[in-house]
């Protein structure tokens, strides 16, 4: 059931859940994803980043449209940061039903100026549009680019950015990074900043850089009012941990003997963060 992202989370934020927004760069993950999903009867965002499409290439998003229209759970197909307008656009002609427009290191005007110019572009043709106010951190290396310093969304920026833009969602910056956080590093949600920004607007809220966070301070920010959380990191991590147990056996090079274990591995994760934010079992609100 493919949906763009307004229709999908309009949904989410009337009963109050958060849908997970996978990122996927592979046919196994993809596998992984729809199966649980479908399992869960949790509705699903798959995400493509920018930098993962130039490696999947144009041709594997129709794969993921054609799982999207197969499964009996709602699905969107969204890009992920997508910095530059040309990027939009490639999204859009491929078929996503929704894009990001990520202006966060933009000023305030700039970003409202990129933000309102997607959006003429992208609502004519059903296509939904996020944007981002604040910066994101960043854990480590890999993976999506984030900020050293995180600037917290702040309340009046982004009634005043919804207001101009006419976006249908927002991504806030509450203290998340992107990547997989150093031992020693504790992230911490700002909870009640959330609250304040909730209060504000009437649209639905995104999360970033969730992976490594603890779990009740995702759970609350569901409660709070998040319904869409980005996981990434999470699930890869999972995958090629197992994938790299697997290898150790050296006579083993067929795929259907490889990813088999390694597609559980991740699975077992994405349960989890089904279950986290509340997504089982809400396929019934849509029918």
């Amino acid at each position: 059931m493919l949906m763009n992202m307004k229709d999908l989370l309009a949904v989410a934020n009337e009963h109050n859940f958060a849908v997970p927004a996978f990122n996927v760069s592979s046919n196994m993950i993809l596998k992984g994803v729809m199966h649980t999903c479908e399992e869960m009867q949790a509705p699903v965002i798959i995400a493509i980043h920018p930098d993962e499409l130039e490696f999947v290439e144009d041709s594997f998003v129709k794969a993921v449209i054609e799982e999207a229209h197969k499964a009996t759970v709602p699905v969107c197909v969204h890009l992920d940061h997508g910095s530059k307008f040309e990027q939009v656009l490639r999204a859009i002609q491929d078929g996503f039903t929704s894009v990001m427009i990520d202006g966060a290191h933009l000023s305030l005007e700039d970003n409202i100026a990129i933000t309102k110019k997607v959006v003429e572009v992208a609502h004519p043709v059903n296509v939904s549009v996020e944007a981002e106010l604040g910066t994101i951190g960043t854990a480590d290396d890999y993976g999506e680019a984030g900020s050293k310093e995180i600037i917290y969304t702040e309340v009046d920026d982004a009634v005043k950015f919804i207001k101009e833009t006419d976006i249908d969602c927002l991504a806030i910056a509450i203290g998340t990074a992107h990547g997989l956080y150093p031992k020693d590093k504790k992230p911490e949600l700002a909870l009640d900043r959330l609250q304040e920004i909730k209060a504000a607007v009437s649209i639905p809220l995104v999360l970033h850089g969730g992976s490594g966070n603890p779990d009740d301070e995702i759970a609350k920010s569901v409660k709070l009012g998040v319904n869409k959380i980005n996981i990434s990191s999470d699930i890869k991590d999972a995958f090629y941990q197992e994938c790299r147990k697997v290898l150790q056996d050296q006579a083993i090079r067929e795929p259907m003997f490889i990813y088999p274990k390694c597609i559980e591995a991740m699975n077992e994760v994405i349960r989890h963060k089904i279950n986290l934010f509340d997504d089982a079992d809400k396929v019934k609100f849509y029918k």
